[in-house]
C-alpha cells in the first residue's frame, strides 16, 4: 500500500468519504448531503487519511455543547451558538488502512489542537462496540439518562463518551 498521510478534507474527498463511511458505519448510514454540512461548517475539523489516489479514511470533529447528540443523518446548518465542547462526529478507516497507527495519529493530533485551541473536553458517540476503543484513548462513558435517550437513532450499543483535556 502507498504512503498514507492525513491532510485536511475538500469538497473533492466527499465521495470517498462516503465510500468509507458505506464500510466504516454500515448500520448508521449518512450522506454526502451531512457529511458537506460538517466540513462547510468547520473545514478545520475535517480531515482524510490519503494514500495520494483516493481516501481511505476520515475524522470530522467541530463545536458543540456537552450533551448535544445529532440525530444520524442530520444536516447542523450552524455551529452551537455557545460552544462547550469539541464533538469528534466521525473517525473511519477502510480496513486496508487499519492497523498501521493511523488512527492514533488522528487522535492524537486531534486532542493537540483541542488542548491547544482551549477546549475542555472532547465528546463522541461510540457505535460498532467500539467503546473499549476509545476508553485506550481516555474516553470514559457519560452514562446520564439525558445522553441515553438521545442515542436512541444510533443503536442499543451506543454510547456517549467524554474526554477530558
Amino acid at each position: 500500500m502507498p504512503e498514507l498521510i492525513w491532510r485536511p478534507m475538500t469538497t473533492d474527498d466527499l465521495d470517498g468519504v462516503c465510500a468509507v463511511a458505506s464500510v466504516g458505519f454500515p448500520e448508521h448510514f449518512e450522506d454526502r448531503d451531512c457529511f458537506a454540512d460538517r466540513l462547510s461548517l468547520h473545514p478545520q475539523g475535517c480531515r482524510v487519511l490519503s494514500d495520494g489516489q483516493s481516501v481511505v479514511g476520515y475524522l470530522i470533529a467541530y463545536p458543540s455543547r456537552r450533551g448535544s447528540i445529532p440525530p444520524l443523518n442530520s444536516r447542523l446548518d450552524a455551529l452551537a451558538a455557545d460552544p462547550d465542547i469539541l464533538y469528534l462526529h466521525d473517525l473511519a478507516l477502510r480496513p486496508e488502512a487499519r492497523g498501521g497507527g493511523h488512527a492514533r495519529l488522528a487522535i492524537e493530533a486531534l486532542i493537540d489542537q483541542a488542548k491547544a485551541d482551549g477546549w475542555p473536553a472532547i465528546a463522541l458517540v461510540a457505535v460498532n462496540d467500539a467503546q473499549s476503543f476509545w476508553a485506550r484513548h481516555g474516553f470514559v462513558v457519560d452514562a446520564s439518562p439525558d445522553a441515553r435517550a438521545k442515542l436512541a437513532t444510533y443503536g442499543p450499543d451506543a454510547v456517549y463518551m467524554i474526554r477530558p483535556l
